[in-house]
């Protein structure tokens, strides 16, 4: 029964803790704790006396979450009011000022009203009862013996002068407090008559007074050491004057940091690192040192803590500002982010050692230099874009190795990454973009702590885009008219020189490719690698942020791609007087009595093949390595010619409306070969993709469409079957090439070869 009761207590008390933890809020479930009656011995007992080993467990275990709950509450509460929290222990410590100077006035005040109400004589003034006397007693006490009492008091005045005069502190200290103690014994024991106790504190107060001027003198010097330094403000704070101790005690090292200061840095002259070295050491040894003095004589007193924590924010500031004027200023405006880089981390290094002080003083330095760190990093990334756009007027786009003395890579690249970059050929521009993009890279890595991994990341596309503008403006017939069109760039038109043949087109394509997928690329993992510290948060952030920034700098890339194939296309459809070359005449004016006995693609599409090929070869020796560019190339621009054929409503329109010259069957069997002669020589080159053949297959489908629809029959029935249009345009694709022999063969006058041979020779 027993047994019962007490596994129904238990149960109803972890029951009872369990929905106290749900239920209620954190200030409810401390609001227990937190009463004045509480007795932890009695709730202890309460919780615990009927309980088994794993209920105890349990309970204690559910306290432990409550005081990590408590402390972070009240760590979140501090954060939130600490400058209020500054702001009132200022205000205590200046009224605890106040209240001291106020009581020592009041002292010497009611010492000297009680004088006059009891009228103490001038040459007696510890008589114990001179009021109202008449002139014998006045004469006798005159005559009298002073007592042993008297005698202490006039001995203990002059010996505290002395003291005084002498500037012996410590003894003067001891014989303040000896005073106070018998001033103290005297009201307990009535061993002192009114008017001696009032005269003995008097002379408390004054010499306090006294030796609390004296020592405010002594901490105020220039001069004054270290140890006498402390000794003064000590000896002030056992005066019963805290605050005012603790203030010249922060005031001596601030006069000191200032003569310190001014010994380096004359007005009006910008200095470098070695400068902002000097500085950092001068103001955080300073502040240091004041910390430990703080520490060593007010201990961790809140107030005098916070006073601290305030004068040196204050000084922080300072030097922020100096290091601002002097060195990072000018550096920002020119740009030179790795001086101010240098600088910022000097400061930084130094204000960390103060952190084991609890002096967290790095946000202050942080949210001041922030300014002139993105000040920086913008106009280094202005400079970048002036300097590639004037390398550009002059580059002659041929493809080259680095320059000596150009490091290709981050400083922490590996030997095999070095080794593939050095093998990496740009023009000159090109290599002076990368160049400077891989030194902001190094600048950048180690200033994490101002989080400008994405601004660097933004500016750096930027003003890939605007190289990428100066590409496409160096592409013959091509101009940058809108925003829409150059988001990299403004209205101003640049200067560059312009690609006048097809291997210095290629070049301005290798360019963009190869600084986009290499180079930006992995100077981006660099940069996040020489980044020191939260290595998970980093390998759980940095890959998304990375392929989205990859992307933009793809389509930059396909951007100048598709300008290249446009610009091609349009010299391949149109003649140099601006005439369309690919009409439908060229297929409507066959008629069906015809007779083609030479079959060969149309004079466009030879073209058409003669172009693709001649880019492939110089493709071939410069995307050597980055085939799969190339093939990407060439199938863009031969999508960009079928898609104009299959967009062109004047050419479509003439076919389909038939009139007085449709499309026969031998024009159809023109158009067929023309269009299975470019899926042949595209899929032997390698760069046939799903969607260029759809939209040739969709174009012949329509051509198929349009015959029947002109002539009513069907096509079908009378073109030749496939393999022939395989083997002629085998046959049409060797002989462009050179590479036909024809020499050992049988004439047949129905086979391709025959029919090719017959062009041939015509």
């Amino acid at each position: 029964m027993a047994s019962s009761k007490m596994l129904a207590f238990s149960s109803s008390s972890i029951g009872d803790s369990l929905e106290f933890d749900a239920n209620l809020s954190l200030s409810d479930r401390l609001k227990l704790f937190k009463t004045s009656q509480f007795d932890q011995k009695a709730y202890i007992t309460s919780k615990c006396l009927n309980m088994s080993e794993k209920e105890i467990r349990h309970l204690f275990t559910y306290l432990i979450d409550l005081k990590k709950a408590s402390t972070e509450e009240m760590r979140k509460s501090v954060y939130a009011n600490y400058s209020a929290f500054i702001r009132t222990s200022k205000e205590i410590s200046d009224l605890e000022g106040e209240l001291l100077a106020m009581r020592n006035l009041l002292s010497s005040q009611a010492a000297l009203v009680h004088g006059l109400a009891e009228g103490v004589g001038v040459d007696s003034p510890l008589s114990a009862d001179s009021f109202g006397s008449t002139k014998e007693d006045t004469f006798e006490v005159a005559l009298a013996e002073p007592t042993e009492t008297e005698k202490w008091l006039i001995n203990f005045v002059d010996n505290l002068d002395v003291l005084l005069a002498e500037r012996r502190v410590d003894e003067s200290l001891e014989a303040l407090e000896e005073g106070e103690r018998i001033v103290k014994d005297g009201e307990k024991g009535q061993t002192l008559s009114p008017n001696a106790a009032l005269f003995l504190q008097d002379a408390i107060t004054e010499g306090r007074m006294k030796l609390a001027d004296q020592l405010a003198y002594v901490a105020s010097q220039p001069s004054t050491s270290g140890v006498e330094l402390r000794s003064a403000i000590e000896a002030l704070k056992k005066l019963g004057d805290g605050p005012r101790a603790h203030k010249l005690l922060l005031n001596s090292h601030g006069h000191s940091l200032i003569e310190k200061v001014s010994a380096i840095c004359p007005s009006s002259v910008s200095y470098g690192g070695a400068f902002t070295a000097a500085l950092a050491h001068h103001f955080f040894s300073v502040i240091a040192q004041a910390a430990n003095d703080s520490l060593m004589v007010f201990g961790d007193e809140p107030a005098y803590a916070s006073e601290l924590v305030t004068w040196a924010v204050k000084e922080t500031e300072a030097l922020a500002v100096m290091v601002k004027r002097h060195v990072l200023a000018t550096s920002a405006a020119s740009g030179g982010l790795r001086l101010a880089s240098e600088c910022v981390q000097t400061c930084m290094g130094h204000c960390s050692l103060l952190e084991a002080r609890g002096l967290a003083l790095s946000p202050i330095l942080l949210k001041l230099f922030r300014p002139c760190i993105e000040e920086a990093l913008i106009n280094n990334l202005k400079r970048i874009e002036q300097s590639s756009s004037a390398m550009a007027a002059v580059d002659d786009w041929k493809l080259v190795h680095p320059p000596p003395g150009v490091r290709p890579l981050g400083a922490n690249a590996s030997s095999l990454g070095s080794a593939i970059a050095s093998q990496l050929k740009l023009s000159t521009s090109a290599h002076r973009f990368n160049s400077m993009v891989q030194e902001l890279f190094e600048e950048v890595g180690p200033l994490e702590m101002f989080q400008l991994v994405g601004s660097t990341l933004e500016g750096i596309l930027q003003v890939f885009n605007s190289y990428i503008n100066l590409l496409i403006n160096a592409l013959p017939g091509t101009t940058m008219e809108t925003d829409q069109d150059n988001p990299g760039g403004g209205s101003e038109q640049k200067v560059v020189r312009m690609a006048e043949t097809e291997s210095q087109q290629l070049a301005i394509l290798a360019n963009a490719s190869m600084l986009a997928d290499e180079l930006l690329a992995r100077g981006a993992i660099a940069m996040k690698m020489e980044t020191p510290g939260r290595a998970a948060d980093r390998q759980n952030r940095f890959p998304s942020e990375h392929r989205e920034w990859k992307r933009k700098l793809q389509r930059a890339v396909d951007r100048l791609r598709d300008t290249f194939c446009r610009q091609h296309a349009l010299e391949l459809i149109f003649n140099e007087d601006g005439e369309i070359r690919l009409t439908a005449e060229i297929y409507t004016s066959i008629g069906v009595n015809d007779k083609n006995e030479a079959w060969f693609p149309s004079p466009l599409f030879q073209e058409v093949f003669t172009k693709l090929t001649q880019i492939a070869s110089i493709a071939m020796d410069m995307f050597v390595g980055r085939e799969r560019f190339a093939t990407v190339l060439l199938m863009r621009l031969t999508e960009t010619v079928m898609l104009w054929l299959s967009e062109d409503q004047t050419f479509w329109g003439e076919i389909e409306d038939g009139g007085q010259t449709p499309l026969t069957s031998l024009g159809l069997q023109q158009f067929y070969l023309d269009m299975e002669f470019v899926i042949f020589f595209a899929s032997q080159g390698r760069y046939l993709s799903r969607h260029l053949h759809q939209v040739i297959k969709n174009i012949i489908a329509r051509a198929v469409d349009a015959s029947a629809a002109a002539t009513g029959i069907d096509p079908y029935s009378v073109l030749p079957e496939d393999q022939w249009f395989v083997e002629v345009s085998q046959i049409a694709m060797k002989m462009l090439t050179g590479e036909a022999d024809f020499g050992n063969i049988e004439r047949d006058a129905t086979s391709p070869t025959a029919s090719v041979m017959s062009h041939g020779s015509n």
